[in-house]
């Protein structure tokens, strides 16, 4: 299980600990093989999928904090993915409003343009594409 930064506990102990969500059963937020099969699954189809979407998927509904606390369980995906030479996952969660990544997402990018706008658009769909045109393995 992955840790949390900082916390020196599990990612889904501290989500508990904070009251964002349960540790175990189905909806867990911090349940990264689950929230990974969804988005591998999204790749396989060619599509991204909206905070609010794999929020539901996970049988929650959108709030801030529940969407923060994906957002560390997806840099965890990530982190993951990476070691093992696979393209990032995290860019096939978007925004409802322009379908892109929110601004966390894009901190620490040093190849990154501005956060919106169309060069942001040419660069999200650059990385997606590399994620649908992956060879996903189980």
């Amino acid at each position: 299980m992955t840790r949390a930064s900082g916390h020196g506990d599990t990612l889904s102990r501290w989500l508990e600990a904070e009251g964002i969500v349960p540790v175990e059963g189905p909806g867990a937020i911090a349940d990264v093989a689950r929230i990974r099969a969804l988005l591998i699954e999204a790749a396989g189809e060619g599509r991204a999928l909206s905070y609010s979407e794999l929020l539901g998927q996970l049988g929650h509904r959108f709030t801030r904090p529940k969407m923060r606390a994906l957002c560390r369980t997806l840099d965890a995906i990530d982190r993951d993915g990476s070691a093992r030479g696979e393209p990032e996952l995290a860019v096939l969660v978007v925004r409802e409003t322009d379908r892109l990544p929110g601004a966390g997402w894009w901190s620490g990018r040093a190849d990154a343009p501005a956060w919106n706008g169309p060069e942001a658009r040419a660069y999200v769909e650059r990385l997606q594409r590399a994620c649908f045109d992956w060879r996903w393995r189980g």
